[in-house]
This record gives C-alpha cells, sequence and structure tokens, in this order.
C-alpha cells in the first residue's frame, strides 16, 4: 500500500460547487483573480458556480475576458448563477450575462449598459499658468486626447467609431446572454441605470432576493437537495484597509458619473 494513500482528483458521480467573488473595478488584479479561480473550476470539473458580483464596473478587454472563460465552463456543463450585490453596473452586467440565470436584490444597483471615454481639455487653465507642451509625433492622431488642445473634428470622429464599435459589442453580448433581441436591449441601453426590481422587469434578472436565493438557484439547476449544494470559495480577494479603501473610492467614483465601462489610463 502505498503511503500517503493518493485518493482520486475526481470521484466518480460527485458533485462539486464552487463561489468566486468579483469585486470593485474589473481590471488589473480583478481580472486575473477571477480568470485563475475560473481555472481550478474548470480543472475540478465543478457541477455548478455561484458568481457573486459587486462591480461598478471596468475596462473592455478585462470584462470580455471574463465572460469568455464563463461561457467555456458553461459549454463544458458547468451551471452559473450570478448574484448582484449591492451594485453590479456596466462592466459587471457584461460579465452577469454569461450566467445561466441571474439573481438581483430588489435595491441592488445595475444597468449602465453603454461605454464611455473621456479626457480632459487643460488648454486655458494651461496657458494662463504659463505652460505649454512640446509634442513631436509618429503620426497625426498619437496625441489624441491630449490635455492641452481640443479635439479635432477626425480625432472626434475616429473616437466615435471606437465606442460605437465597443457598444455594438456589449449590446450583442446581453441581447444573447439575455435572451433578448438587440433592438430590446438598445431600447434601454443608454447609460441609465436601474434598481433590481427594474432590472426584473426589462429582462435582466431572473428572479429577485439575496445570496442564497441565488444558491438555491443553482441546486435547482444542478439537480441536487439544497443542503448538498455548498459552494466552496475560490480566488478569495485579500481584505485590509487599503483593499476596502479601493472599494469605497470604486463605487463612489462609479456612482458620481466617472467611466463605469472604459476606462482610459
Amino acid at each position: 500500500m502505498v503511503w500517503p494513500p493518493v485518493w482520486p482528483l475526481h470521484r466518480p458521480g460527485r458533485r462539486r460547487f464552487a463561489r468566486i467573488v468579483l469585486e470593485g473595478p474589473i481590471a488589473g488584479a480583478a481580472r486575473r483573480r477571477t480568470l485563475q479561480a475560473l481555472e481550478q473550476v474548470a480543472r475540478r470539473r465543478c457541477t455548478g458556480l455561484l458568481l457573486r458580483i459587486d462591480s461598478p464596473g471596468g475596462t473592455v478587454g478585462d470584462s470580455q475576458e471574463i465572460h469568455q472563460a464563463l461561457r467555456r465552463l458553461r459549454q463544458d456543463g458547468c451551471h452559473i448563477v450570478a448574484s448582484y450585490g449591492n451594485i453590479s453596473a456596466s462592466g459587471g452586467v457584461y460579465v452577469g450575462s454569461a450566467a445561466e440565470r441571474v439573481v438581483a436584490n430588489p435595491g441592488t444597483i445595475t444597468g449602465s449598459i453603454g461605454v464611455i471615454l473621456r479626457g480632459n481639455n487643460l488648454e486655458e487653465l494651461l496657458r494662463r499658468v504659463g505652460v505649454r507642451f512640446e509634442t513631436i509625433k509618429s503620426g497625426p492622431y498619437k496625441d489624441i486626447l491630449s490635455p492641452d488642445r481640443p479635439l479635432t473634428g477626425e480625432e472626434r470622429s475616429l473616437l466615435q467609431d471606437l465606442i460605437d464599435s465597443s457598444y455594438d459589442q456589449f449590446v450583442a453580448a446581453v441581447a444573447e446572454g439575455r435572451g433578448l433581441t438587440p433592438e430590446r436591449v438598445r431600447s434601454f441601453a443608454d447609460g441609465r441605470v436601474f434598481s433590481g426590481a427594474q432590472a426584473l422587469h426589462l429582462g435582466l434578472v431572473d428572479l429577485l432576493g439575496d445570496e442564497e436565493t441565488a444558491r438555491l438557484e443553482l441546486a435547482r439547476l444542478a439537480g441536487v437537495a439544497p443542503d448538498r449544494c455548498r459552494p466552496h470559495t475560490l480566488g478569495q480577494p485579500r481584505r485590509g484597509l487599503l483593499g476596502r479603501l479601493r472599494q469605497e473610492l470604486a463605487v463612489t467614483f462609479g456612482m458620481a458619473g466617472q467611466p463605469l465601462w472604459l476606462f482610459r489610463p
């Protein structure tokens, strides 16, 4: 007999359930942590995943990468239920649309489907304080959105095309994930936010309830008794004063009208 004994990683017929928490802006560390946790879900061949989202949004590419990873899990037979917390807006909706079912509290802040790119024109201020930029560039658009001058008409057109392309991708993902037509999504995808109760009426949410409601829904989809569905949390974000401060700032600036979907460094 081999000692210590080697136990099989996957016992036949065993049901495994995972839980992942996606908090704060969907970018950088949050993306890496979430994707690593999703890889663990795939390796463990989990039956179901409870995805808790509490985020004001994030960058385009990061949200899309998590969305695609969730889609692959579903294709492999993993049931996914998204649970929206205090806020799941913009990029949070993009990610959540990959779930099989979405649960939100009646007062959850969600929606904000849209794309924004913002720059600052400080030309007048810089002129008053006597500051002038000297720019050497390889092409006419390399300093686009530079703060020392306004946009030209051509630059504005280029950026609008960029925003429109990203917006079309956003609408298509939500429409496919929620079983809606693109026209239906566009009718309310103008950047406005909704409560969870309003989102239910629009078709962005399937059930109203808390995370426990989402867990019970996951058990139902997986065909197991509720007491057999006890998700194990993966990729738990580190807690600390700095982490909590970042979370509060993310929500504060997000609700103050800062970019929720497309950030510009």
